[in-house]
């Protein structure tokens, strides 16, 4: 009879250490000594030609448990894979990027659900930088500066994609510098180490409606600035926008100064007196040309060689460039009329016209429509009897031409009631640091 098959159990109590326990326990005790012989056996062999230097071999050093094996953390994202800086240029979307790089477009419209991050990564500008890590194709991060003090950042998760919007914040210096003219006015900012885009805010968006720096500055001429310089990190990153300004020009002070109310309702640049800086008409529908022909009552025509009232000035520019609007109006006529060419007449009311002649083309405005000031109207050509290409503009008062250099125009409103307390403590502080800043010549100028 065969002996019945039977279960084997081997059942050692919870307290008793198996052989393979202590056999472990020995390999962890013995890794370290082993480990000092191979050192020493390595440092102390002789490292002449042609000594052979003895083979260890893995297989005979003891086993490793498991649970004495360290696993290091997960990688950044940023050590996965490639890293691109892509430079965003015109007319690039992102799905383009993607495809020109050779990314997972699945992976972008992932992305693209993450609540709020659609429209910070869409709305791209020229020159932005996308820094994207990817592995084979797979987005493993992607970075964009999305404002000046903050970042987008997209990272690969478990279940998708999660975006952070990182703070940067900004170190606003305030920077004092002044300077004199004497050939022209880039020049002399130059010299005094103010940006071209400075002097571009400082007249456009400030003295534009008092000088017309095409044709009114002259050597002599002076300006004092307060501006701000921005930092991150400790680099510069640019300049910020002008605080307080004055000007000389021909002997006559102009100054200026930024205002933001507390409550955010009134931010704009504003004369010592409260007066707002933005008048009804530019001084000139054109920025930083220079003037061919001035307004002169006995002005000899270049091309019918008579004597014939020149009643406007001409701007000569180059074919394209903007012509704006002076001042708010109603197309009046759009379309060729004689000399003039291609022209455009605005009506601004009080009996107020402005006329724009020798276009190149137009904008696309047409008869009877509202334009706003500064909209872009038409560019610079040369069509109709002109020599080469120009701007020729008049300014008409009830059918009369008056000469846009030195019409008088209509004032500016004043700060509200409500604000000029806060304008004029505010205001103070910024003049007083003009008037520190060494500009003796600017100071000198100032009413007694």
């Amino acid at each position: 009879m065969q002996p019945s098959a039977r279960t084997a159990f081997d059942y050692k109590p919870q307290n008793s250490r198996s052989p393979n326990h202590a056999r472990w326990f020995i390999s962890g005790l013995l890794l370290p000594l082993i480990g000092g012989i191979v050192a020493y056996t390595v440092a102390t062999q002789d490292d002449s030609i042609g000594t052979p230097r003895q083979a260890i071999s893995l297989d005979t050093l003891p086993p490793i448990p498991m649970e004495q094996v360290t696993i290091p953390a997960a990688m950044p994202p940023s050590l996965l894979g490639d890293t691109v800086e892509y430079v965003v240029r015109r007319n690039d979307t992102m799905d383009r990027i993607f495809r020109q790089l050779k990314l997972n477009l699945t992976d972008l419209a992932t992305i693209r659900d993450v609540p709020s991050v659609q429209a910070s990564l869409d709305q791209l500008r020229v020159g932005d930088i996308i820094t994207l890590v990817h592995d084979e194709g797979l987005v493993q991060s992607l970075t964009r500066r999305i404002s000046e003090t903050e970042i987008l950042s997209v990272t690969r998760v478990n279940e998708g994609f999660k975006s952070e919007v990182i703070e940067t914040p900004l170190d606003i210096q305030e920077v004092q510098a002044e300077g004199t003219i004497d050939s022209s006015l880039f020049v002399a900012a130059r010299a005094a180490g103010i940006s071209p885009e400075l002097i571009l805010q400082l007249a456009n968006d400030i003295f534009g409606w008092e000088i017309d720096f095409a044709l009114d500055i002259q050597p002599g001429d002076k300006f004092n600035l307060v501006y701000e310089q921005k930092y991150r990190d400790g680099k510069f990153i640019g300049n910020g926008r002008i605080l307080a300004a004055d000007f000389i020009n021909n002997g006559t002070l102009h100054r200026a100064v930024w205002f933001e109310s507390k409550d955010g309702q009134v931010a704009d640049y504003f004369a010592p007196d409260g007066r707002s800086m933005r008048r009804a008409f530019l001084r000139a529908p054109l920025e930083f040309t220079r003037i061919s022909s001035n307004f002169n009552p006995k002005r000899r025509h270049p091309i019918l060689n008579t004597i014939r009232a020149h009643k406007g000035v001409d701007y000569a520019a180059s074919t394209g460039t903007v012509i704006k609007a002076a001042g708010d109006g109603r197309v009046a006529f759009v379309g060729t009329k004689g000399g003039y060419g291609r022209v455009v007449v605005l009506e601004h009311g009080g009996g107020v016209e402005t006329l724009y002649g020798h276009m190149s083309r137009f904008s696309g405005i047409r008869k009877g429509q509202r334009v706003r000031q500064g909209t872009t109207i038409g560019f610079v050509g040369s069509s109709g009897a002109a020599t080469g290409p120009h701007l020729h503009y008049e300014y008409l008062v009830n059918g009369v031409h008056k000469n846009p250099r030195t019409v008088r125009l209509p004032d500016a409103a004043p700060i509200s009631d409500g604000y000029r307390a806060e304008f004029l403590a505010r205001s103070g502080l910024m003049f007083a640091k003009l008037d520190r800043g060494g500009a003796a010549t600017v100071a000198s100028a100032l009413p007694r």
